[in-house]
């Protein structure tokens, strides 16, 4: 398994898509003229900076929980296996002929496949559910997912039933991650671009914070349940101060702003898109165009 690291234009484009942002700059700007009055920006340089915090630490809090949760993929290896869990360390290896339930197959695809299906899902969901519900409503469920697998570490378990809810976490802690990323992606589509670096600096920054975690854990000899206990602890904290930065937003000058003139955006932006597919979509114009050979 390997850690994730966003690729900007990618995650950028399809958040773009997902939270039904689907513009060009000409046309932001001309809608954002005639939604407000000239001079009604905010300039509070530390409204701006607050905001670009909120929105990096929401960024390291959508990647950090998957990444520090694969980094621990030896100890839900051991754990299957039937090891005692203080007998062997995080960077132990069990990938033997013993591991009947291809734990690394079934991984890849249950959190695969739930990134397609829900990203793709996520486009009609902008339509009935507020982008608050969704944000906040991901990052709690993450959250309690997230909780159930700590609490398991203390818990004896066969290596069976252990199989099934660590596949079904699996599950629903990509489907709501994919979820929060394209809501988060077209929250930013209408904000400066200088936000959506910020978002992906703290995406990037979740990978290599899960990476040096696992170093650190290696090098201090500490237990494996000590180890998984703390991977799954550090994401909870994680993603409640997330929850306490995205609250805090409305309560920010310039935020406040840009989250109160989205509406007016949208319906203008998605107007003009339909406007532009009218006249360059029109199947008599390709078609008057065409000739067959020799006519």
């Amino acid at each position: 398994m390997e850690l994730q690291f966003p690729s900007a234009a990618i995650l950028l484009c399809l958040g773009r898509v997902m939270g039904a942002v689907v513009y060009s700059p000409e046309g932001v700007e001309r809608v954002a003229e005639e939604v407000r009055p000239r001079g009604d920006l905010p300039t509070d340089s530390h409204s701006y900076h607050l905001v670009g915090i909120s929105f990096f630490i929401l960024g390291l809090g959508t990647l950090l929980p998957w990444n520090f949760f694969i980094t621990a993929i030896p100890y839900f290896q051991g754990r299957l296996a039937g090891a005692n869990s203080t007998a062997w360390t995080l960077g132990t290896n069990h990938t033997s002929p013993a591991d009947t339930f291809n734990f690394n197959n079934w991984v890849t695809l249950l959190s695969q496949l739930p990134l397609l299906l829900f990203t793709l899902l996520n486009s009609f969901l902008y339509q009935c559910i507020p982008e608050t519900v969704r944000i906040l409503g991901s990052l709690l469920v993450i959250l309690l997912l997230f909780a159930l697998t700590a609490a398991l570490v203390k818990v004896d378990m066969r290596p069976g039933p252990f199989f099934s809810i660590t596949m079904a976490s699996v599950w629903f802690i990509n489907s709501f991650c994919a979820v929060l990323q394209g809501s988060l992606f077209g929250q930013l589509g209408t904000m400066p671009s200088t936000y959506s670096t910020l978002f992906l600096s703290g995406q990037g920054l979740a990978g290599i914070f899960a990476a040096l975690a696992m170093l650190l854990s290696m090098a201090s000899g500490v237990d494996a349940q000590t180890s998984a206990l703390v991977y799954f602890i550090t994401p909870c904290v994680g993603i409640f101060v997330s929850i306490m930065c995205y609250l805090s937003l409305p309560y920010m000058e310039l935020a406040r702003y840009y989250l109160a003139k989205k509406p007016s955006l949208a319906q203008g932006q998605e107007l003009e898109t339909k406007a532009e597919l009218l006249q360059s979509g029109e199947p008599q114009t390709f078609l008057g165009r065409w000739r067959p050979r020799g006519s």
